[in-house]
């Protein structure tokens, strides 16, 4: 049962209006929305698992290999008996983040979704890969506050532009340097590199399993994995 105290009016409380328009408010400034909390702890699922939860938050530029590396460490976590799941940018704008353009407010409001869902995903006991090319230093800053720092890792898929245009497996840069896509990431809007990642691997000198390699020898090293 919620204490009383979770049960607030305001002593300068909002407006009828205003208060329906707040999260958690009802149309008289009382708060109803109450945390619960489960008897499953984040230990007991860790024992369950036999792994560590983590997010592997995967940036780089449109076609630096993201997606193709985050499937395929999901699959090799799966072949070892690790439970992963991949989150990846373009699938989320088909569902969770469809009604989502690509102005700088929409861009940051698609990160912090996924910064939250990934952590409901950590909270499962999940080992989660985002590939996003999630450009903005600030956004990445949010993505790890809100997922939290023991369980943040910043991979930065560092291929270079040339190699990522060169291989433009979705026809993106094609578009953009036509000028059918405005404000495309490298071509006509700026990618802030991370200054110090967690980790930085390029796709352009390294084999796919070799990349596979060094991603899980990172995850034994920070004893995420067996």
């Amino acid at each position: 049962m919620p204490q009383p105290s979770s049960l607030q009016h305001p002593a300068q409380g909002p407006t009828p209006a205003a208060a329906a328009a707040s999260p958690g408010l009802t149309p008289h400034g009382l708060r109803v929305v109450i945390p619960h909390a489960g008897r499953v702890t984040g230990p007991l699922r860790e024992d369950l698992l036999q792994q560590r939860p983590v997010t592997l938050w995967l940036t780089g530029l449109s076609g630096a290999g993201k997606s193709t590396l985050a499937y395929a460490l999901e699959e090799e976590l799966h072949g070892l008996g690790f439970a992963s799941f991949v989150l990846d940018g373009d699938n989320l704008r088909h569902r969770l983040n469809r009604d989502l353009g690509f102005s700088a407010a929409e861009r940051s409001e698609n990160i912090r979704r996924v910064a939250e869902v990934a952590a409901l995903m950590n909270d499962a006991g999940l080992m989660v890969f985002t590939a996003l090319i999630s450009p903005q230093r600030s956004d990445r800053a949010m993505a790890r506050a809100l997922i939290g720092e023991h369980r943040f890792l910043e991979v930065h898929v560092s291929t270079p532009l040339n190699v990522c245009e060169g291989r433009d497996p979705k026809g993106l840069y094609t578009l953009a340097r036509a000028g059918h896509i405005p404000q495309f990431t490298g071509v006509s809007a700026p990618y802030e590199a991370p200054e110090s990642p967690d980790f930085s691997i390029d796709t352009a000198y390294l084999s796919l399993p070799d990349a596979c390699e060094q991603v899980l020898a990172l995850l034994r090293q920070r004893g995420y994995i067996r």
